[in-house]
């Protein structure tokens, strides 16, 4: 598999995809000493310079893209400006990147992506912020798509979306369990615009290295899981149950 990083910073997300044999293509980052380390470390990776600057259907396919959009106007110790903010409304060119890229690709690629950011995304601008995240994800395969605001006002720390032909999910992680010596906690959102794996690739515990006694406190508060089938009037279907098989099951969309 092929993976392009948007804002990529020092070629976190590549570096971590080749590890598992994942391809890093091409990155998009404006800072010269980030850029320098990841030539390196990838001496082959494409730079793209300016995220604005790109377009999708011009740049390499890849099979994932990632990116950890700006987190300053989303995170509780910025002015929280929000996806309105010069910064974190970034987010939106990296959609319109992958909306290119699949127009021109008939809809192969890319096949997933992954966003990483601030757990104060859950709570900007009155919890609409997460609500218009979730929906564009989503209508970079449904442009009818609408989801509604959460059931009592708060998004909770993880959830799933499971719709026709493809999923979405979502978990806060903290880096303090996987061995490095800080609480960092970080929304990790997956979306597979293939099918229904988005749950199964982020909450599947098979083959991670991960310190248990540490983390028991990490699962506190998830519920059970439900399916949701987001419809343009923003309906949802709760009547079945998610079929990707997660242990500890994700939590519903609310």
């Amino acid at each position: 598999m092929t993976l392009g990083s948007l804002f990529d910073g020092a070629g976190t997300f590549p570096f971590a995809g080749s590890v598992f044999g994942i391809v890093p293509v091409w990155a998009s980052e404006i800072e010269a000493f980030p850029i320098k380390v990841t030539q390196k470390r990838f001496p082959k990776m494409e730079h793209l310079g300016d995220v604005t600057k790109i377009k999708g259907n011009e740049i390499t396919p890849v099979d994932i893209i990632t990116f950890g959009s700006p987190c300053q106007d989303l995170s509780v110790a910025g002015r929280r400006a929000g996806l309105d903010g010069e910064r974190s409304g970034l987010f939106l060119e990296a959609v319109r990147i992958i909306k290119e890229m699949r127009e021109k690709t008939d809809g192969k690629y890319p096949k997933y992506a992954i966003w990483e950011n601030v757990p104060g995304a859950f709570s900007s601008n009155k919890c609409e912020d997460f609500r218009i995240v979730l929906e564009e994800f989503c209508k970079i395969k449904d442009s009818s798509t609408a989801i509604p605001r959460p059931t009592g006002g708060k998004w909770r720390t993880a959830g799933f979306i499971l719709a026709d032909g493809y999923s979405i999910a979502w978990r806060t992680l903290d880096a303090q369990f996987w061995g490095v010596p800080q609480r960092r906690r970080r929304i990790f959102l997956v979306a597979d615009f293939t099918g229904g794996s988005a749950g199964e690739i982020l909450f599947e515990q098979k083959g991670l290295q991960r310190r248990f006694a540490e983390s028991r406190e990490a699962w506190n508060g998830i519920a059970p899981a439900s399916t949701y089938r987001p419809y343009p009037t923003g309906g949802i279907d709760g009547s079945g149950t998610a079929r990707a098989t997660t242990n500890p099951p994700p939590c519903n969309l609310t």
